[in-house]
């Protein structure tokens, strides 16, 4: 497997539209273990979109299994051909993104999702989300059709900061760490 490269702010290539999957073969499921482990080579990602490795299909990989708050979630879900069939509900929070990465932004989204999506099997689920989870699917959904967090800011002048970058203290031996 390998860590693809990901693609930033401003490449053209992340307002492409993503064509659907139609083969579901070990060539899919090879992609999405590179997917995966790119996702986690990135600095605390919980989500990561095909698009944002430069592969234009719509395949998302979300793992909310970690979050701190005991909120009933599904946990980690590798989505093909997501679709968000209902929302309702809006709420404001924070956002950051692979693709983006020196900033974060405050952007409005529903508060609860209905999705339906296929596994890398093929095989149909459906799903009701609601709080972070439904935020970070709302978000990877996007990248497939060629959006990013940016695109939906009120403002820019209000709503986007840029991210910090905090330094530990040296350790024993001299080096410096970053968080």
């Amino acid at each position: 497997m390998a860590i693809r490269a990901i693609i930033k702010v401003p490449d053209e290539r992340l307002k492409q539209l993503s064509e659907p999957v139609e083969q579901f073969d070990e060539a899919l499921r090879a992609f999405i273990d590179e997917l995966e482990e790119t996702r986690l080579s990135g600095p605390g990602a919980v989500g990561i979109a095909a698009p944002q490795v430069g592969h234009f299909q719509r395949i998302v990989i979300v793992d909310v299994s970690n979050m701190r708050k005991p909120v009933a979630n599904h946990g980690y879900m590798i989505l093909v051909n997501p679709e968000i069939t209902h929302w309702e509900g809006f709420e404001l929070g924070r956002e950051g993104c692979l693709s983006v990465p020196d900033y974060t932004g405050n952007v409005i989204r529903a508060e609860q999702i209905r999705l339906t999506a296929q596994d890398q099997w093929g095989e149909r689920h459906e799903y009701e989300m609601s709080g972070f989870e439904a935020r970070a699917i709302q978000h990877e959904v996007d990248h497939l059709d060629g959006i990013t967090f940016l695109d939906r800011l009120v403002s820019r002048r209000t709503d986007l900061f840029q991210r910090k970058v905090y330094q530990k203290k040296s350790n024993k031996s001299g080096e410096k760490k970053s968080k």
